[in-house]
């Protein structure tokens, strides 16, 4: 499981606390007993990665609109459901046009970027003729059918498809959990299976002594209640107990000082709760475990004090939680120990799903192995008859050797040689001084002296 220890921001989250300039309620504090470095002024605090594919693009339109004053003073005004409904989005169209033409330049290198990356896939696929329109249209965070303008449309579309997808994040990492978690109980079957009797016994003793041993552990307090968060204020702190205060406890771990707990400023208070049941150097505990831990706990809290569901707690919203029976005298909360995370029915459909995905991974195994044989069957008899063909020229020249024509040279070209020089008294001369040898019957006459010519 992938990113556990980082939870993704809310679109809300970003749309807020990176656009609205709230202040959060003065508290006096006495900052000689917090042993925790304070947020220093104006310095800039960077939010984690939501997980978004575009992330970055979400991030880089939310810069821009910050750099616009009358947009800055809607969003402070708006509701969240304005801004879930869309109603804000309209006020795009009264942006300043410097900040709409850089918002038109980043619509176009995202739709550029996502148009590299569909054909990037296809080229994977070896396939032709991309629909890059067609393709898009899976990406419900832009408007695609105008690749060229940045409009109030798109800013509804990018504000709805981020909430949505940030909201199914924490369901898709229970279902990855889950998964995670009968994988490891049918990796341990199957290896029983693989066993005689007795160490099958002895593993089986093995498996229920560990699992003992990590339910032995101090009893966890109930997440979000006055007991867990005095424990925080003790510890992590290094403040008086008996002085705890919710509005300094607030401002303490509102640690980027924008006026909410976030999603992880809320994980950050459960650590020493989790220290209590998991340890990174004891073979029983499991971290992904922890993790899946973390993230129920801090469900738990939102759904006790996000009062508005904007995943987000302003300081009313904690005080408000502070007053109920339930922060004072909270039930008891059960560990994933405690908890059957899934039945055997939902583990042998699980078992039966891996069943299929082999029987394809073997089928498809066998067909590459198959195309294996066949290409080698084909260099074989590619190789035979390459030495076929050899063969047949070796012949050929031998052949013409003893019928004494010219060897072949290699690419079938004859080989030519030259004359060999004859040798005195071979053969006469020809009568003009040539070396051609006289015709039969000639009979060849005596050289003229010119000393002996009479006048």
């Amino acid at each position: 499981m992938k990113r556990l220890s980082v939870l993704p921001q809310q679109c809300l989250l970003l749309m807020t606390c990176l656009l609205m300039a709230l202040e959060a309620v003065p508290i006096d504090i006495d900052k000689t007993k917090v042993k925790a470095e304070g947020h220093v002024e104006g310095e800039k605090v960077e939010n984690p990665d939501t997980g978004l594919y575009y992330d970055e693009y979400l991030r880089q339109v939310i810069d821009v609109l910050e750099t616009d004053k009358h947009f800055r003073e809607k969003l402070q005004t708006a509701d969240i459901e304005e801004i879930k409904s869309g109603k804000l989005s309209r006020e795009l169209d009264l942006v300043s046009h410097h900040v709409r033409t850089r918002l038109d330049e980043l619509k176009r290198q995202e739709v550029a970027r996502l148009r590299m990356l569909i054909k990037a896939k296809m080229d994977s696929l070896q396939d032709t003729g991309i629909d890059h329109q067609a393709l898009l249209k899976q990406f419900e965070h832009l408007n695609h059918q105008n690749p060229d303008t940045f409009e109030s449309k798109d800013l509804d579309m990018l504000i709805k498809a981020a909430t949505s997808d940030l909201e199914n994040y924490d369901k898709t990492r229970h279902e990855e959990f889950k998964k995670y978690e009968m994988m490891k109980e049918h990796e341990r079957r199957e290896y029983l299976k693989t066993l005689d009797e007795e160490k099958r016994k002895r593993e089986e003793s093995k498996f229920e002594e560990m699992k003992k041993k990590h339910g032995d552990h101090p009893k966890v307090h109930h997440p979000g209640s006055k007991d867990q968060l005095k424990e925080v204020w003790e510890e992590a702190d290094g403040l008086d107990p008996n002085e705890f205060d919710p509005k300094t406890f607030f401002k303490l771990h509102d640690v980027n000082n924008d006026g909410f707990l976030d999603e992880q400023e809320l994980e950050a208070l459960f650590t020493k709760e989790l220290e209590k049941v998991y340890d990174p150097k004891n073979e029983e505990d499991d971290m992904v475990e922890m993790e899946e831990e973390r993230l129920r706990m801090r469900e738990h809290v939102m759904n006790e004090v996000d009062t508005n569901k904007d995943r987000l707690v302003t300081l009313e919203e904690f005080l408000r939680a502070t007053e109920k029976k339930e922060f004072l005298e909270p039930d008891s909360w059960e560990t994933l120990d405690q908890q059957q995370l899934f039945t055997e029915d939902e583990l042998k459909e699980f078992e039966n799903q891996i069943s299929q995905q082999e029987d394809e991974l073997r089928k498809k195994a066998e067909e590459l192995q198959k195309q294996k044989e066949e290409l080698q069957r084909q260099h074989d008899q590619l190789q035979a008859q390459k030495q076929e063909l050899q063969q047949v020229v070796k012949q050929m020249e031998q052949k013409k050797l003893q019928q004494g024509n010219p060897p072949a040279g290699p690419g079938g070209e004859l080989k030519i040689q030259p004359p060999a020089e004859h040798k005195a008294g071979d053969a006469p001369k020809h009568p003009a001084g040539g070396d051609q040898p006289l015709p039969p019957g000639h009979v060849q006459e005596p050289a003229v002296r010119t000393d002996q010519v009479h006048p």
